[in-house]
């Protein structure tokens, strides 16, 4: 079956995001073995778990002398977002039986937002799909390429690759910023992150200035509709 113009579009403007989001797992990788684990505990974390920004939050906690199970929660808190994808995903996706587990791995930030946009049930699944797997292959493989050259290359520091933690949330965060409630949301999870930053174990911060940012969220969405 021929594939039409519109349906090539997309396939090139999912590839494309493919590219550019699993080219970073080059950066994963080498913060993944520069805070201590091996080259295959890195590589199956991206794997297994495959959602950019909980990696790097797991990375970061542990890179900075927090445990791994205070990672471990950081992860889970931020990779909780992918569980209401799926919910807007399932009508357009419209998968069954074993297949709905395995397209469950692909749901992540860049996929859903290619799929959401489309303007039929079978474009959506063109862009969810080529997007999806495209960045699943190549930020396993460039995952790989960054632990082995993290093995290598020592304390990321000497070369400024520590602050790719940083730069991934700011990179995830910033396009959300588009209206005066988004903004005080972040700006209240920020100010008690930091507050805590000097009293806490490494990774408690986040988990609790996440906390505070969804319940200010929620009270400023129900003020807001109530008004």
């Amino acid at each position: 079956m021929s594939t039409s113009a519109s349906d090539r579009a997309i396939i090139t403007d999912s590839l494309g995001v493919g590219l550019a989001t699993g080219a970073y797992g080059i950066s994963f990788g080498a913060l993944g073995t520069a805070a201590g684990l091996s080259v295959w505990q890195t590589c199956v974390m991206s794997l297994l778990m495959f959602t950019g920004a909980s990696q790097f939050a797991f990375v970061g906690v542990v890179a900075s002398g927090g445990s791994p199970i205070t990672g471990a929660v950081t992860s889970v808190l931020l990779g909780g977002r992918n569980l209401f994808y799926g919910v807007s995903l399932a009508r357009l996706l419209d998968v069954h039986g074993w297949r709905r587990p395995v397209t469950a791995q692909f749901v992540i930030d860049e996929s859903t937002a290619m799929a959401v946009t489309r303007d039929s049930s079978h474009q959506a699944r063109v862009a969810f799909y080529w997007t999806g797997i495209s960045i699943f292959v190549l930020w396993n493989l460039f995952t790989f390429v960054g632990a082995l050259a993290g093995t290598a290359i020592g304390d990321p520091r000497d070369f400024g690759l520590d602050a790719a933690v940083g730069a991934a949330f700011l990179a995830l965060l910033w396009p959300r910023l588009d209206s005066a409630l988004t903004r005080v949301v972040a700006i209240a999870g920020a100010a008690v992150a930091l507050g805590l930053v000097p009293l806490t174990p490494a990774g408690i911060p986040i988990i609790v200035g996440g906390a505070v940012a969804v319940l200010v969220g929620l009270l400023l969405q129900r003020r807001s509709e109530g008004a």
